[in-house]
């Protein structure tokens, strides 16, 4: 599945055939796609903020939030924690995603269930793979195995320690951009950061 796929059938779902609504939004997602992200799901929803609905789109690295070609409002899945959905009466099937950046709500999401268990899983996906640029255990077997047993604590020690607060800042770097984006209020942010520091 490409973008275009992607951004029609989501279009299509949340029934709105406008050509330039569903052209801006596949501009606004490619001029965002990050390093390495590909596009996994979509459906359609709507934001408590917003009275029309608009696509949901989830990718390998973040869910977004896409509206009249306006900038995304980005979940990263690294940092989502759960994504659970409740039928009511008034807003249909509403999807909550809770994450470090805090709790989004989709009203009205089609087929709600089935995409927040495609959240879950892309969230668990997200965490457990290794770092971007982080070389694969087969690559480095070599040199561990050649490494004297004296050397190997404190060579290991300092990659990790690196890799840790790198990861912290990347993480720290993200929220930032949220907030200054306007997805996340002061508060949420605050309680955020307050999370990563400990």
């Amino acid at each position: 599945m490409d973008w275009t796929e992607l951004i029609d059938t989501a279009f299509k779902v949340a029934g709105n055939s406008n050509q330039a609504n569903q052209a801006a939004a596949l501009r606004t997602v490619e001029a965002t796609v990050l390093a390495g992200e590909s596009p996994v799901a979509s459906t359609a929803g709507r934001h408590p903020d917003h009275f029309r609905r608009g696509a949901l789109v989830l990718t390998t690295h973040r869910l977004l939030f896409l509206k009249d070609g306006k900038p995304p409002v980005p979940v990263p899945l690294a940092a989502v924690t759960d994504a659970s959905v409740v039928r009511t009466k008034f807003n249909g099937e509403v999807l909550t995603v809770v994450a470090l950046t805090g709790a989004h709500r989709f009203e009205d999401v089609i087929k709600g269930e089935v995409f927040a268990e495609q959240i879950r899983e892309a969230a668990r996906r997200a965490r457990t793979a290794p770092p971007a640029g982080a070389a694969p255990a087969h690559d480095t077997a070599p040199a561990v195995v050649a490494a004297p047993p004296a050397a190997l604590p404190p060579a290991d020690a300092a990659p990790a320690e690196l890799d840790a607060g790198e990861r912290l800042l990347g993480q720290l770097e993200r929220l930032a951009a949220l907030h200054a984006s306007g997805a996340l209020t002061d508060e949420e942010f605050g309680r955020a950061k307050q999370r990563l520091l400990g």
